[in-house]
């Protein structure tokens, strides 16, 4: 048994997780192209995929995806911000034309004193439903996230706790459904999108849901 559970924790997650296959090769952005590139865009660093503060815009899948379980982690700085968009067009605003899951330091000095909208909050689909607070790690600390599309159900696990339960088609206002038309796309691309601030992502896997 100790053997055994010591040959799995050797494994890269992916293995080690029945169904699920690795986005990142911890060496290069093979399987990934940059939108709209700001200064050096991603680079890959210690086996991270790091987004420099001078950096950034949209670094997306070549593949596209429907449903799927979307298995990351990211760490932030101070009032670090970013997003992971899905079911994204290659080109347009990810967040209207597609969805965009808020990554944003919220209790940091630049964010903190903002009366930002509850549907702006980390674990959010931004601009639209808000997830729960109080379960991001602080800066400098690795935090685990699950997305799990499924159909119409977008579920949202922050390090654990689910902060985020939505049933799309209970989206009825007709001004956000004007502004984000991206509600009703089924497939694209996964995306990270950085804004102008040091985030760093590993262990990115997915599982395709039928």
């Amino acid at each position: 048994m100790r053997l055994l559970l010591a040959f799995l924790l050797m494994l890269p997650l992916a293995a080690a997780e029945p169904g699920f296959v690795s986005l990142f090769d911890g060496k290069s952005l093979d399987g990934w192209f940059i939108v709209n590139k700001m200064g050096p865009g991603f680079l890959v660093r210690d086996g991270l995929i790091v987004c420099p503060f001078e950096g950034g815009q949209k670094l997306m899948t070549a593949k596209e995806y429907a449903n799927f379980v979307l298995r990351i982690e990211y760490k932030l700085e101070q009032d670090g911000n970013n997003g992971i968009g899905i079911r994204a067009p290659r080109d347009g605003h990810t967040s209207t034309l597609g969805m965009e899951i808020q990554i944003l330091d919220q209790t940091g000095p630049k964010y903190k004193p903002m009366r930002l909208k509850p549907e702006q909050y980390t674990g959010s689909i931004y601009d639209v439903w808000p997830a729960r607070t109080g379960f991001l790690k602080k800066p400098g600390e690795w935090n685990e996230q699950e997305i799990r599309a499924d159909g119409r159900r977008i579920t949202i696990t922050l390090n654990g706790a689910i902060i985020l339960n939505a049933d799309l088609d209970d989206v009825r206002e007709p001004e956000v459904l004007k502004k984000h038309p991206g509600l009703a796309r089924k497939s694209g691309h996964i995306v990270l999108l950085g804004h102008q601030a040091h985030v760093e992502f590993r262990n990115i896997r997915i599982k395709e849901l039928p």
